[in-house]
């Protein structure tokens, strides 16, 4: 919302900035015609129209509201100007000439001075004196004349013109999003509709055709490939515990790489895909890619997302780094958040969780874990797990 509210600003400079110099030079060239005003008069009144000019150019790039105050004393001194004793005596042709100079050249600053309550006061008082300048440029001062009424409307359109803008960006972005939610949530819909379709085929394929034929003794199957085939649902159910995702071939099997085989890089990247998705953004440090056995590998890979999982619930924030160094007997992963920490010696030694599914895990496999942790500090646990 405030890059759109900064886009709307420039939206509002801008086009105060086109209308205005628009009105600037029309009244410059209408001034400059022979018999309008005396030629003293009229150099005397170009300084300020050009300061007026080079408020307007200014007035899109820092501090509009300064600008627009500098502009709106050039213009009403250069109204001022046209009507002082020296200048020249009231007549149709200059109230025709300083009509632009009011209805746009000053008037168009109402459109940047309708989103405060000073700045409304600002816009009311400069409106009331070049409406009242540009009367007594006209030959018919007691009554309004088409001139005056042309300066109030044009004040009024600048000023509704303006807080239309204003209020139209914001209502524009709110459905903008609106529509981008709406998107967003259509689209999980879909893939989550897709993933349940694609388990229920993998499944189908896969574990059930298996679990049939153990229902039926395996009747019609050599038991050395009943074997081999239940080897290979179980390495996909383990692929699909990592987070990898399985790519059916055209003759309906599932492309597996085996474990033993995949390197550490390349399994991390699902790991970090999956909690990608579930809005905890990993960033990875450190070694690309070292192999291991396929327990240890299995340990290290669940023990680690147990840490993300852990961050993305409890931690309060939505960043996590993990940092892979390995030497030449030990693979090492620390996991970092910058979140609200915690005290170790209030946590429960029954707490199951870290316990048992970190380290109890890799101890397993011969390897170990570390937490450090303080209030407001932020979490660092080190996973350990032999090559």
């Amino acid at each position: 919302m405030e890059l759109i509210a900064k886009e709307r600003d420039r939206l509002l400079q801008r086009t105060a900035r086109s209308l205005g110099l628009s009105g600037t030079i029309v009244t410059l060239i209408s001034l400059s015609v022979p018999g309008v005003v005396p030629i003293t008069t009229f150099v005397t009144t170009v300084p300020f129209l050009l300061v007026l000019a080079v408020c307007h150019l200014m007035l899109p790039r820092t501090r509009p509201l300064l600008w627009a105050t500098l502009g709106i004393a050039a213009g009403l001194a250069a109204l001022l100007v046209v009507r002082l004793p020296f200048g020249v005596a009231p007549s149709p042709s200059l109230g025709s000439a300083v009509a632009p100079l009011g209805a746009a050249g000053i008037a168009c600053f109402a459109i940047v001075l309708v989103s405060s309550v000073p700045r409304i006061v600002l816009g009311v008082v400069a409106a009331s004196l070049s409406t009242l300048l540009a009367q007594f440029a006209n030959v018919r001062s007691g009554s309004l004349s088409a001139t005056t009424l042309a300066i109030i409307l044009g004040w009024v359109l600048s000023a509704v013109l303006g807080y239309w803008l204003s209020a139209s960006v914001p209502r524009a972005a709110r459905r903008i999003y609106s529509i981008g939610k709406a998107h967003r949530a259509e689209r999980q819909a879909s893939e989550t509709e897709a993933q349940r379709r694609q388990g229920a085929r993998l499944l189908h394929d896969t574990v059930l055709a298996t679990l049939t034929l153990l229902a039926h003794s395996g009747v019609g199957v050599a038991p050395e490939a009943l074997r081999q085939q239940a080897s290979e649902d179980a390495r996909l159910l383990r692929q699909l515990r990592l987070g990898a995702t399985p790519t059916p071939e055209s003759s309906g099997p599932y492309n597996l790489t085996p474990v033993e085989e995949t390197p550490l890089g390349t399994t991390l990247e699902s790991v970090k895909q999956r909690f990608g998705r579930m809005g905890l953004e990993v960033s990875w440090h450190g070694t690309g890619q070292v192999l291991l056995p396929s327990d240890v590998l299995d340990a290290f890979l669940l023990s680690l997302a147990e840490c993300l999982e852990n961050v993305r619930r409890h931690s309060g924030v939505t960043q996590a780094h993990v940092t892979i160094t390995d030497d030449a007997t030990t693979v090492r992963a620390m996991v970092t958040d910058a979140g609200v920490g915690f005290d170790l010696d209030v946590i429960d030694d029954d707490k199951f969780g870290f316990r048992e599914s970190v380290i109890g895990r890799l101890r397993e496999v011969g390897g170990n874990a570390r937490l450090f942790s303080s209030p407001g500090s932020g979490t660092t646990v080190v996973l350990e797990v032999p090559r």
